[in-house]
């Protein structure tokens, strides 16, 4: 059966990245779609300061909320090597026919390997874009309605807001997330 894959970081899960899925499911609903939280190995810094689990938790919250149906999530590590890159995802994916990627090196990499590769319209990339959402988050700033309610009530509960003051460059961990 026809797979799609859209790989993301997902630091963390906003209404940019819902618009997307609701649109990928909208347009091949007949097909199941695989989100993989790439960098699944990463957390604790400011780039990416939540966990796999998290994220995963944040995705998976938003999507049975609206509800959207044959959406798979699963945790994807990195391996940093781009020129092995796309045989590693094959080896620890299921079988996928289509990739929805806007990253370039992503695209190519995939282009590259034969794959079908689709990009999406970034709606409201000012504001729906992980690095925005972080920095209210850091600052106590209108971050809610940025995410998903599902994922506004789970970044609460596991207090996001004082993690990201404390991973900011300008806290009191070092900007790589190592204590100093």
């Amino acid at each position: 059966m026809p797979r799609g894959l859209l790989v993301g970081r997902f630091q963390p899960f906003h209404r940019g990245h819902l618009a997307l899925l609701s649109s990928i499911r909208a347009a091949r609903p007949e097909a199941p779609l695989l989100v993989a939280v790439g960098s699944a190995e990463e957390s604790y810094t400011w780039r990416n300061p939540f966990t796999a689990g998290e994220r995963y938790e944040m995705i998976d919250r938003a999507v049975r909320a609206l509800p959207l149906e044959g959406v798979e999530i699963v945790p994807l590590p990195d391996i940093r090597r781009h020129a092995q890159w796309v045989a590693y995802v094959e080896s620890m994916l299921p079988a996928f026919d289509r990739i929805y990627s806007n990253n370039p090196l992503t695209r190519l990499l995939f282009e590259r390997a034969g794959y079908a590769v689709e990009g999406s319209p970034l709606l409201e990339r000012d504001r729906w874009e992980g690095a925005q959402v972080r920095a209210r988050l850091a600052e106590d700033g209108d971050w809610r309605a940025l995410v998903p309610p599902a994922t506004a009530d789970y970044l609460a509960a596991i207090d996001a807001p004082k993690r990201l003051r404390r991973l900011r460059p300008d806290g009191p961990l070092a900007p790589d997330g190592a204590a100093p």
